[in-house]
């Protein structure tokens, strides 16, 4: 549209419509509009003068037909697998190169890849409807565009009546003139139902969406004497009829013209579809990397030989050979040579990843650099002359080699390196490890972004493609909705009363009026149940898409990504740097390789404390006593006082820090890795510790290492018990894919090798497991965190609050111990004592509090924020005061943007009065109001201007 109106709504300049058409008004407007149009030539195009104007060029054309307005719609049917490609392309160009306020695709590009398409004339919406009511001429020439002419019941076509658009006399008549002039043009006629719905009783769900103004995107237009404000409710009927029902509908033809279009011509066009998928299901498709099955076996066997001497000791070079083989026998080699990269490049850059779920179960993934997670039994292995012992020998019972005792090789006396968690390949691989390699990685926040942009570098820029994700609408929001709906049809039968049309025109009455006065009518006289039906027929229908947080998907080098699926940009952003795949990743997870590659606060927290403290993160000690004691005691925090009552020293350890888990850890009171371990599956289950295995521990059927904490221990344990390995994975497998109860024939076989009852209950109890290698990669990460919280107290603290910390009370934490005390107590009695839920930001504060508390308990302060010290958003280290210096992001309001022009500014030189500081940088008065009630301005004068008393 180029009317005044929409001009001034394209360029945000208030037009008021009823001031309209008065000469002094549109001057008025007119020039409003006129001069950004002309700032904007001048600085987009460099127009300067009429003749520059005249000269400059049009945009490119598709970025002209993303601001039309839609014309037509079109049925697009793919007759075999060539047309699903070419139609992904269509969606994908739609969505993309054309995507304006909707998807748009021009006729020109239908054209272009028509030919394993049929092209179907769609609705009332179409381009043949829209012509029958103006032109014969110009409908016949249209319809020489289209495979098939489609027409559909009148009931179809009756709410253009009802809305005022047609007369409804005609309706019949433009049903009879289409089917006349496709039958002079020689066009098949099919009768569709343009279906949106399966029955009748359904068509409500789709009215409360239509409503909606943010999910239909309905005009609703407020003032009643334009009529246009229930133009939404009148939808058409487009419910699924049987072929009896549209013969029916069709009544009014001749029964043989009628048994054409609705059955003949319909069974025509469907003999020409091949039996067609919308996406591949026989194989995963890989990308082709030249030469990787080499590659993966020199990586692997070097690495091994690094670790373990050459020749290999022979329980190691089967296990390494026999996964090997299972991976390059399934052709998965590619998966890890992709993931070793990744890995790779990261580490390059300075950075640390981690690794999630089963892959630490992974011998190969371990000796491919993939996790740091050693899946084998634990043992010792000298770094010198590779002697290797294992611990079974002398420490059967130990699970975990970091918690073998110290040791020194009795070859070379060089102190043992103790490794192993005893994890067998199957949870990860499979029984014949051929299984489908799921690697997750935990990237630094900070490094994420790189690390995805890497795979563009390796795999190629049109190979990889975020995973798309499709967000639905949720039961509480679907309540809203049909709540919504109902209101507005309340309203619609307000204006229906010609006494209140009056009311409105002269003003004694408004719609907000009545607005409260239909939510008032709902709540009291709709029954919830009629709500509750309408909104459950709402529930998980989508409502917009997005992107996987980490998720990547790679095509092969030999294939189209329209070859699986069309693409767009997430959530319709054109200005995102990715475009995601138009299904969600679960709809072709088992066609396409996608990378899990997500953004983790642990690898960012451990490099800012190695950053820190100039400590190598490989060096610190797994199974330092003092740390290990963390998770039972606060004694080697050396507190002062302790006002928290913590029983452990674990608060602030990811993984371990929060209350459950704290409980937790004082129920099983853990000594050794390897406890460790099992808590941190009992903490991530379902059905594993509450009424599972915290009740064996408490009744003292069972200790700690005997209770089930991941799927591992199952296999691991029942073999023990002498169960053949493949019936013991067969009852791991059923315990972890929540088939709730074991078959009566695992149960025999687990009883007859003297299984104790105890456990096998337990087992009936589970719902879902952890998988140990996940486990055990989060408790590695939390043994070393813990490592700084005993020897690097400062360093640890201003990691966290920087990085974990998400809201703040710095009054609090520069007021020293006593403020933080009262202000705790302030929000627990809020929250226990007067039962008032805490909100989210409050939480947060009380959690940073807590932390703050026990750093001061220690020994150590928080000085107050400084113009000359203070980091934007890092907390900095004071060795000398034993204190650390809050940033100014810990100020509420004051955003980084403003925070680095203050450290922009001061490097340049020292600010000298509080108006330099305004004037020099972005901060805003609140800003410096709040620094100066936190005492920062102290001393700093109001202005350069020099005063006589200043004197004295």
């Amino acid at each position: 549209k180029h009317n005044l109106g929409a001009l001034c709504k394209n360029m945000d300049i208030s037009y008021d419509e009823d001031k309209a058409h008065r000469a002094d008004y549109d001057a008025e407007v007119l020039n409003n509009v006129w001069q950004p149009i002309l700032e904007k030539l001048h600085k987009e195009h460099g127009v300067n003068t009429h003749r520059d104007l005249a000269i400059l060029k049009t945009p490119f054309e598709s970025d002209i037909l993303k601001n039309v307005r839609p014309v037509y719609h079109t049925t697009v049917l793919a007759k075999n697998n060539k047309g699903i490609r070419d139609l992904y392309e269509l969606v994908s160009l739609a969505h993309t190169k054309y995507l304006g306020r909707v998807p748009l695709i021009p006729r020109r590009e239908l054209a272009r890849l028509r030919e394993n398409l049929l092209i179907g004339t769609a609705c009332f919406n179409g381009e043949i409807y829209e012509l029958v009511r103006y032109s014969r001429e110009l409908m016949m020439k249209a319809m020489e565009f289209y495979d098939y002419i489609e027409v559909q019941p009148l009931e179809n076509y009756i709410h253009l009546v009802n809305i005022g658009e047609i007369e409804e006399e005609y309706v019949k008549q433009y049903v009879l003139d289409i089917i006349d002039a496709a039958d002079e043009v020689g066009k098949p006629v099919v009768a569709t139902g343009d279906v949106h719905y399966l029955t009748p009783k359904e068509k409500i769900f789709r009215d409360v969406y239509i409503n909606n103004k943010a999910v239909g995107g309905a005009n609703h237009d407020l003032y009643p004497f334009k009529r246009v404000y229930m133009k939404h409710f009148d939808n058409p009927n487009q419910h699924y009829r049987t072929t009896k029902e549209m013969l029916e509908c069709f009544n009014f033809l001749p029964e043989e013209k009628a048994y054409e279009i609705v059955v003949t011509n319909t069974n025509m066009i469907a003999d020409q579809i091949e039996e067609v998928l919308p996406v591949p299901n026989n194989h995963l498709y890989q990308p082709h990397i030249e030469n990787c099955k080499e590659m993966l076996r020199n990586l692997a066997f070097d690495t091994a030989y690094k670790m373990y001497g050459n020749p290999l000791p022979e329980p190691i070079e089967t296990r390494l050979s026999k996964e090997l083989n299972g991976v390059l026998n399934a052709g998965y080699e590619v998966v890890y040579w992709i993931a070793h990269k990744l890995v790779n490049q990261a580490m390059v850059d300075g950075y640390i990843v981690g690794s999630r779920g089963s892959v630490g179960s992974s011998f190969l993934a371990t000796m491919c650099g993939i996790t740091e997670v050693n899946p084998l039994p634990p043992h010792y292995v000298c770094p010198n002359c590779k002697n290797l012992e294992w611990g079974s020998e002398h420490n059967p019972d130990i699970k975990s080699g970091y918690d073998l005792p110290p040791k020194n090789c009795p070859c070379c006396g060089t102190p043992y390196t103790r490794d192993g968690q005893n994890i067998p390949f199957e949870t990860f691989l499979g029984f014949k490890a051929d299984k489908v390699p799921d690697i997750d990685l935990n990237f630094p926040p900070d490094y994420q972004a790189r690390a995805h942009e890497y795979t563009k570098v390796f795999l190629g820029e049109k190979n990889v493609y975020r995973a798309g994700t499709i967000g639905t609408c949720a039961e509480k929001t679907a309540f809203g909705l049909a709540k919504g709906y109902y209101e507005k049809l309340k309203i619609e039968q307000y204006l229906q009363d010609p006494l209140i049309l009056k009311q409105l025109e002269n003003k004694s009455i408004s719609m907000r009026n009545l607005e409260d006065r239909a939510k008032e009518e709902v709540n009291k006289s709709l029954p919830k149940a009629t709500l509750e039906y309408v909104a459950s027929g709402c529930v998980d229908v989508r409502r917009t898409t997005g992107q996987h947080p980490g998720g990547i998907v790679v095509v092969p080098d030999d294939h189209e990504v329209y070859d699986f699926t069309p693409i767009q940009y997430p959530a319709d952003d054109k200005t995102s740097a990715w475009k995601t795949t138009h299904f969600d990743f679960e709809s072709i997870h088992d066609t396409l390789l996608k990378l899990d590659m997500l953004g983790h606060d642990d690898p960012m927290a451990l490099k800012m404390m190695c950053d820190l403290t100039g400590i190598n993160l490989y060096s610190i000690p797994l199974s330092d006593p003092q740390v290990l004691s963390l998770f039972s005691s606060p004694k080697a925090l050396k507190m002062h006082h302790d006002y928290l009552g913590l029983k452990t020293g674990a608060l602030a350890l990811p993984e371990f820090g929060t209350e459950n888990t704290r409980r937790t850890l004082e129920t099983t009171n853990p000594k050794t890795f390897s406890d460790l371990v099992i808590i941190s599956g009992l903490s991530h289950g379902t059905g594993v510790w509450a009424g599972n295995a915290e009740e064996l521990i408490k009744t003292k059927q069972a200790t700690l290492q005997n209770v089930i904490g991941c799927r591992d221990d199952i296999m691991t344990y029942l073999m023990s018990k002498g169960i053949e390995s493949s019936v013991a994975f067969g009852i791991m497998e059923t315990v972890r894919k929540k088939d709730k109860y074991l078959q009566d024939t695992q149960v025999e076989v687990m009883r007859s090798h003297n299984v104790p009852e105890y456990y096998i209950n337990s087992c009936n109890k589970i719902e879902y497991l952890f998988p140990k290698g996940h486990a055990t990669a989060y408790c590695m990460m939390a043994v070393r965190v813990g490592y700084f919280k005993v020897y690097y107290p400062l360093e640890f603290y201003a990691t966290f609050f920087t990085v974990r910390s998400e809201q703040y009370d710095i009054q609090a934490l520069v007021s020293g111990e006593n403020a933080i005390i009262d202000k705790i107590d302030e929000l627990r009695s809020k929250n226990r004592i007067r039962g008032e839920k805490l909100s989210n930001k409050e939480d947060d504060v009380l959690k940073t509090l807590q932390v703050a508390l026990e750093m001061l308990q220690r020994g150590y302060i928080f000085e107050n924020i400084s113009l000359t010290k203070s980091h934007f958003s890092k907390f900095v280290v004071d060795k000398e005061n034993n204190a650390l210096i809050p940033p100014f992001n810990t100020i509420d309001g004051l955003g980084e943007n403003n925070a680095k022009s203050v450290i922009e500014e001061r490097e340049k030189r020292p600010f000298t009065s509080v108006k330099d500081l305004l004037n020099r940088t972005h901060l805003t008065q609140t800003n410096v109001d709040k620094l100066r009630e936190l005492g920062v301005l102290k001393g700093l004068p109001e202005s350069n201007t020099i005063s006589l008393f200043d004197w004295e």
